[in-house]
């Protein structure tokens, strides 16, 4: 009869062991529980940089056909995500009732740098990972003095090398002009150009616009009027469409270099005229899946079929949607890795542990994170617009960027 005692005293001893051991290996903090994770992200539905929304509404189709599937770990993504207009202020205001009233667990892919330059001090002091931000910015890759904040796209300074590089090695007696927005997102994309022009070559006019401007015709004209063969667009969307547009009506016929960021053709190709369009230089880092050549491919397809699932009627030539997707895809491999330890210093420790592949980045160009590397797409490639589509050229390639 002891014996017996003793038995079940021990078996009893060892469930409630294993028991314990099972729940010392779930961790949560704020947004996170047995059920559910609480991600906050805010973008610009609204205002100047409206053109962006459709990457945001494309995430949130995204984790809900996550959640339809079962969710991540047996838990469901609620995805709250609110407009900032592309407003320091407003993203500011948004994010800390994302933090402290709504109790995300972190924030996700926000837009913009402005926007995100003025959360991230704010970010940090919270200890609350502010990932995959929506801008290139080369400050987002700084884990020694930011440890919570990490970029996802490939870097402004980086991409403004590659057409620096371009330039000088195929027409090396350039007159260039330049156009920027008047923000860090522009100043950084400038910085790279000018550093990656090396003073081989001094820009003819180099000119700025405000984010709230109703038209840059006025800088446009000057631009012409320089004499410059070369212009170098270092715009958003609607600005982006605008300056195309410009140039065709002066009959103005530069070699024109456009930042990726504006590379859209279903939202600032399209609207400005394909006519006008031809000839443009860009950088790609992602499958065009309106581009015949991957018809076939297993990545595209999947794509397709959610997008006709989940976001029906969308313009699928509006590049923004192939970005949220792959933007979500990221955030669900680090959730995934995160097990049941959701606590943000694991989600951040993971997220800067990444080496997969996504089906809809270019051949060759691969996620990847290191506890030093905060830039998890590092890679692109060159191509020109022929009218109807972009077509890619030369080889992928690393833009060399100089972090002062």
């Amino acid at each position: 009869m002891q014996s017996k005692f003793i038995a079940a005293g021990l078996a009893g001893a060892m469930s409630l062991a294993m028991a314990g051991a099972a729940l010392a290996q779930k961790k949560y903090d704020s947004g996170a529980s047995d059920t559910e994770i609480k991600i906050g992200n805010t973008y610009a539905y609204s205002g100047p940089a409206s053109a962006y929304g459709v990457i945001g509404k494309t995430e949130a189709a995204y984790f809900k056909m996550i959640n339809d599937q079962g969710g991540i770990n047996g838990r469901k993504i609620n995805f709250v995500t609110y407009d900032d207009g592309y407003s320091p202020p407003k993203a500011v205001e948004q994010t800390r009732k994302l933090v402290e009233s709504d109790e995300v667990l972190f924030i996700f892919n926000p837009l913009g740098t402005p926007p995100n330059t003025a959360i991230q001090k704010y970010m940090n002091a919270k200890k609350t990972p502010q990932l995959f931000v929506a801008t290139g910015a080369t400050k987002w890759n700084d884990p020694k003095h930011f440890p919570w904040t990490m970029g996802w796209q490939p870097n402004y300074q980086g991409e403004g090398v590659i057409y620096a590089h371009y330039i000088l090695k195929n027409k090396p007696k350039a007159k260039i002009a330049i156009l920027y927005q008047n923000d860090d997102y522009g100043k950084d994309y400038l910085k790279g150009f000018m550093d990656g022009l090396g003073g081989k070559i001094k820009p003819v006019m180099t000119l700025s616009y405000e984010v709230s401007d109703p038209t840059i015709d006025s800088q446009m004209t000057r631009l012409q009027a320089s004499g410059a063969d070369t212009f170098f667009n270092i715009t958003t969307p609607k600005f982006a469409a605008m300056a195309i547009k410009k140039s065709a009506e002066m009959k103005w016929k530069p070699l024109h270099f456009l930042n990726n960021v504006s590379a859209s053709i279903g939202t600032v190709l399209k609207p400005a005229g394909f006519e006008n369009s031809q000839g443009i230089i860009s950088t790609a880092y992602m499958k065009d899946p309106n581009d015949p050549q991957w018809k076939d491919d297993a990545g595209v397809k999947k794509w397709n079929a959610f997008v006709d699932k989940y976001l029906p009627g969308a313009n699928k030539a509006d590049g923004g949607i192939v970005t949220g997707y792959n933007a979500a895809q990221t955030m669900v491999q680090v959730l995934k890795q995160c097990g049941d330890n959701l606590t943000r210093e694991n989600v951040m420790k993971q997220a800067a542990s990444l080496n997969f592949d996504l089906p809809m980045l270019l051949p060759g160009i691969k996620i990847t994170t290191s506890a030093t590397d905060y830039f998890p797409i590092k890679q692109m490639q060159l191509q020109e617009f022929d009218g109807e589509k972009w077509v890619r050229f030369g080889p992928v390639i690393k833009g060399e960027v100089s972090i002062d």
